[in-house]
């Protein structure tokens, strides 16, 4: 592996998109510790000492996830604070309304053209949802106790209206222009480039986390999280790798004086078709009650009985009923996102339509049923899978105390393992177009 990525560095143009590649990464980070106007950088890194100190913030599970998203940079009131979350969701929402408008699932189906102008309007999405996030992120700013807990008074050297107006613009500007590194490092670097925005941001914090373990739990818990890690990882790889291929063969058939026709292909549905998506979403959805106990709480902690029931249920992870509504939630957006992302029936009537039938199935609808017991048979083990490693997290926090951006499960690990793996797999494609070893090799 080690000779192959020498070989890359070794071959010019593949060597000049690592490098690009690499450069985009770094001014990312940079912008990620670039404070926006009116916001003290002493303040804020006061702030954070005096929360690690306390053991942790009691910031929501949303706020988590951002910080997760953002590689800390939501923490810090930096230019790039709301990293790819807005994106991460605008494309979402459109992916989802493909299936609700009309106009949309017309566009998907254009091809190129119709792919080009989804993109655009996710783009405008992400800018809207930037300047909200920005927004929403600039009133916790003003009440910073909501971030990083009681200790923490101010942070903000002023919080005139034209101060606050800079700071939504200048995170809106950070997220337009992550995006725009994001289609930059696509086009002309290696891998995908969002997907190695998210990737970036998300390694970055390994180092801090597992360096509070060992500081907090000592050097014995620290290797003991060190050597399951590999196991994790090892047993992700192994399932998002792992698919069931079932045999398509296609009849021969005569075009003008031509025979086309004949082969054998098989279709690959992955044992986790939907990726990462259900964990986001569960996140996110469970995040909103205590979002909205938070801002019907007053500042000396009281508030309506719900409110409490969420902030003691629903707000730390360590509990049972979170635990059981979020395996719970994911299991759910699981079956729900596979069966919006993949139709059966569409597939076996575009077999049909090219003369392609699966051994021992009649085309049309008998084809359409059979995958859709395919289907569901692997997405169950793909759904325990996912809310098995969602839960790593969460009893990590009750065995060794260990926060919920734990390094090894959950969102963290999935994206991780997942993003390197797609870009191994390109940088290995380049390499053997070029007659070279690749990395797998």
């Amino acid at each position: 592996m080690l000779a192959a990525f020498a070989r890359a560095f070794r071959t010019p143009d593949l060597r000049q998109k690592l490098l690009f590649t690499l450069g985009i990464i770094a001014l990312f980070r940079l912008g990620s510790h670039v404070p926006v106007p009116g916001v003290s950088y002493q303040l804020v890194q006061n702030c954070l000492k005096a929360t690690k100190a306390t053991g942790g913030s009691d910031q929501s599970g949303f706020l988590n996830l951002a910080n997760l998203f953002s590689g800390g940079a939501l923490l810090q009131l930096s230019v790039f604070a709301l990293g790819i979350m807005p994106y991460i969701t605008a494309s979402i929402i459109i992916q989802l309304l493909t299936v609700v408008i009309p106009r949309f699932e017309a566009l998907k189906e254009e091809g190129q053209s119709g792919q080009t102008k989804l993109t655009q309007y996710t783009r405008y999405l992400t800018i809207g949802l930037a300047i909200l996030q920005s927004a929403t992120l600039v009133t916790f700013a003003r009440n910073p106790s909501t971030l990083f807990g009681a200790g923490c008074d101010t942070i903000m050297t002023d919080q005139s209206t034209v101060t606050i107006l800079i700071m939504v613009l200048t995170m809106t500007a950070g997220t337009g222009l992550i995006m725009w590194f994001g289609e930059l490092v696509t086009d002309r670097g290696i891998g995908n480039g969002m997907s190695l925005m998210i990737f970036t941001s998300i390694a970055a914090g390994f180092p801090a986390s597992l360096w509070s373990i060992k500081e907090n739990k000592g050097w014995g818990t620290f290797l003991g999280i060190l050597i399951m890690g590999i196991f994790v990882i090892a047993a992700v790889v192994f399932v998002e790798q792992s698919q069931r291929r079932i045999p398509v063969q296609y009849a021969k058939r005569m075009v003008g004086r031509r025979m086309y026709g004949g082969t054998s292909t098989y279709i690959p549905l992955k044992v986790n078709m939907a990726g990462v998506i259900p964990v986001i979403f569960a996140s996110s959805l469970l995040a909103l009650p205590g979002l909205i106990a938070q801002f019907n709480t007053k500042a000396d902690g009281t508030g309506p009985g719900w409110a409490q029931w969420v902030r003691d249920n629903l707000v730390r992870g360590d509990h049972p009923i979170y635990m059981l509504l979020y395996v719970g939630l994911i299991l759910f957006f699981t079956f729900f996102y596979v069966s919006i992302t993949f139709n059966p029936t569409e597939v076996a009537d575009n077999m049909k339509k090219y003369g392609g039938f699966i051994p021992g199935i009649r085309a049309g609808r008998p084809t359409a049923e059979y995958l859709s017991y395919v289907l569901n048979r692997i997405t169950v083990p793909g759904a325990l899978y996912l809310a098995l490693i969602s839960l790593i997290p969460l009893i990590a926090l009750v065995l060794v105390g260990a926060n919920q951006n734990f390094p090894f499960g959950g969102t963290s690990i999935l994206i991780v393992v997942g993003v390197g793996l797609e870009t191994v797999k390109q940088i290995e494609a380049q390499l053997q177009q070029r007659h070279y070893e690749g990395f797998l090799r």
